[in-house]
């Protein structure tokens, strides 16, 4: 080989290339170089909303080194000579004019890497190891270097106010001013695209070639995800920072759990070359969604896929060469289509793990259990088939656990939602259920909401130190007694929810009686009959206007049919937050009976029965009103209280029925 250089060029008067024939039909996958030099590879772009493919990649006869398409030969100029010996090596031998550029050379992208671009720009080698990172993640970091977001806060608001002038070079020109690093450049360019740059769902639909050209780009500010990797490659080239755009497959719009992915590559994205290391970026899926229902766009910027760390950004791209994986070892395509796919919300929200790791789950004995650990506190929700029903959801310090029972054989959709510091629930999960058995005994109330049982977010809400941590409560006789303290200023209100139907609206608070005792509240719960109930907890602070918030609910349990309580007595607004029953706490009396009445009453002057006649209670020793009635010849009981002895208004604070002669 003879190489002549002078001040402005390369050039290479003969290129021997060997190679064994053994090794190359080894690799027969579409991610490397092929065996068949004539092979065509066929490849089209996508998006993360949307399922099918914008257009397809050109035509050609080979990836080069980087994973870039080669342009087409022309052997009217060129002759190349090929032989092999017996131990299957191959010598290939290309003669060409002597101002031309050797074919074989444009196909293994060294030409590029001589003479670099028109800014005159290198290419640097192709990812190795020290641009690869270990995987499974480390928990390190979300990105494949040191940020600190803060820094970016004021170019960012820089680079997202940039407006198209008139040519692309001077769109970088102005987004780079700001900028003092290749970070920081390669940063502007990201936000301006993520920014500006709206996804074109017709084009994708249409296969239109015109989306990915960048005078229309800068025109329409509309392309496919061709069009965002091919213009972010281009402004970092102009801006003199090395870019490559690597096609690949995608768990995007329409990906189904499990599915295997062949043919045309369905995305294209970028690695960018920062600080001696490459790195990855997808500005199609930073930039927002595409509605599932309406197929219309929305920017929605997603940090996420900037500089994301390898080990993450594998979960959801798999690219044509297994080494802009940039990840040691690599993972293969079988791996990356049976791999758990989390979702960008998922790490965003400060996400660690999941468990099981796998999409698929498989019931045992009718049940599927999930956790998942965070970083921080947060709130999550779940949906079986679109409903939030049939499932056990208890919060975590740091993160959650839930159990579902599908409720029929077959297979089933589980989403999982998290809430983290917005104010609304993302998609960060999705699961296949397989269930071949249905556990009927672990029906649950349709009722039963989300979280169950108390957690740092109901502390949080002024409900501390509960008596009952756990979320389920069985009981054998059919009343239990839960109490926890309260937060200052914080008002209880709770109810009872069974599937039968026997509970209506109005008797839901009737089964649970409740009382203060020393800075704590008690619920005296009494069921109705046997089954399964939620009861649900809501809280309100006094002095401010407003709904009560559901803040937990507890799934009680009871197996014993004879149970059969009646509901407590009905309690007003005059019932005090202090107020304490100790009898009867049934709410329906004996008819023809002398029953007697023990309260301990707060700031009141007087206190009588009234049925059929009237009866004082007196205030004894201890504290308490004491008396009895008589429930002849009435149908219901009050409890009544002067508060003020300068008055004759005497309130209502508790009603009880007499049963019937």
């Amino acid at each position: 080989m003879e190489l002549k250089k002078d001040s402005n060029s390369v050039s290479i008067d003969m290129l021997l290339i060997v190679h064994s024939e053994k090794r190359r039909a080894a690799r027969g996958t579409h991610s490397d170089l092929q065996a068949d030099p004539g092979a065509l590879l066929q490849r089209r772009g996508g998006f993360q909303g949307v399922g099918n493919g914008i257009r397809k990649w050109q035509k050609i006869e080979a990836n080069d080194l980087h994973g870039h398409l080669a342009e087409k030969q022309h052997p009217q100029q060129t002759q190349v000579i090929t032989a092999y010996d017996n131990q299957g090596t191959q010598l290939t031998v290309e003669v060409h004019p002597q101002d031309a550029v050797p074919q074989l050379l444009k196909k293994f992208s060294l030409a590029k890497r001589l003479q670099g671009d028109k800014n005159g720009n290198t290419r640097p080698r192709q990812p190795g190891g020290k641009d690869a990172h270990a995987y499974p993640w480390d928990r390190s970091s979300l990105k494949s270097m040191p940020l600190d977001l803060r820094q970016f806060e004021d170019l960012d608001t820089y680079a997202s106010q940039v407006t198209v002038k008139s040519g692309l070079d001077e769109l970088v020109s102005d987004l780079v001013q700001e900028a003092h690093s290749d970070l920081e450049r390669v940063r502007a360019i990201w936000i301006w695209i993520c920014h500006h740059i709206e996804y074109d769902v017709i084009a994708a639909q249409e296969k239109d070639r015109q989306a990915f050209k960048v005078t229309d780009i800068l025109q329409t500010q509309k392309t496919n995800c061709d069009g965002y990797a091919g213009l972010f490659e281009k402004m970092c080239r102009i801006a003199g920072v090395q870019c490559m755009t690597v096609p690949g497959y995608s768990k995007g719009f329409g990906y189904q759990i499990g599915q295997s992915f062949s043919g045309e590559f369905d995305h294209a994205w970028n690695a960018v070359y920062l600080e001696g290391r490459w790195h990855l970026v997808d500005s199609t899926w930073g930039s927002g969604l595409v509605d599932k229902t309406t197929s219309k766009f929305t920017f929605l910027y997603n940090e996420f896929y900037f500089l994301t760390h390898p080990a993450l950004f594998i979960e959801d791209h798999f690219p044509d060469n297994k080494n802009w994986q940039l990840l040691k070892p690599p993972q293969s395509l079988r791996q990356f289509e049976n791999g758990m796919y989390h979702k960008s919300e998922f790490y965003n929200k400060g996400m660690l793990s999941a468990h099981p790791e796998t999409s698929i789950i498989r019931t045992v004995n009718g049940r599927a259990t999930v956790t998942i650990e965070s970083c921080t506190p947060t709130l999550f929700m779940f949906m079986l088939n679109g409903k939030q029903e049939h499932g056990l959801l208890s919060l975590r310090e740091n993160g959650m656990k839930l159990e579902v029972y599908p409720p029929t054989m077959g297979t089933h959709n589980l989403q999982i939602f998290a809430k983290g510091s917005s104010d609304i629930y993302s998609s960060v999960l999705e699961y296949t259920l397989k269930c071949n058995f249905v556990d009927f005994g672990a029906r649950l109330p349709a009722d039963l909401h989300q979280p169950v049982g108390p957690s740092w977010f109901s502390e949080q809400m002024g409900i501390l130190k509960p008596s009952h941590p756990d979320p389920i409560i069985h009981t054998s006789d059919g009343r239990c007694s839960i109490s926890f303290g309260v937060d200052e200023g914080i008002s209880i209100l709770a109810s009872l929810h069974g599937d039968d139907g026997l509970i209506t609206e109005e008797m839901q608070r009737r089964y649970i009686f409740q009382l203060h005792r020393e800075k704590r509240t008690e619920l005296k719960v009494q069921l109705p009959h046997a089954g399964k109930f939620a009861l649900k907890i809501f809280v309100k602070k006094r002095q401010e206007p407003g709904n009560y918030i559901f803040v937990f609910n507890y799934l009680l349990c009871c197996t014993n049919t004879k149970v059969n309580w009646p509901m407590f007595p009905e309690s007003f607004g005059n019932w005090g937050q202090d107020n304490e029953l100790l009898e009867p706490l049934s709410g329906v009396l004996p008819a023809n009976r002398n029953i007697p009445f023990k309260l301990k009453l707060h700031g009141i002057a007087k206190a009588l029965v009234k049925g059929q006649d009237t009866w004082p209670l007196t205030l004894n020793r201890e504290g308490y009103w004491e008396g009895s009635c008589s429930t002849a010849g009435c149908q219901e009981v009050y409890v009544m209280v002067l508060e003020n002895a300068n008055h004759n208004f005497y309130s209502y604070i508790l009603k009880y029925k007499v049963n019937a002669q």
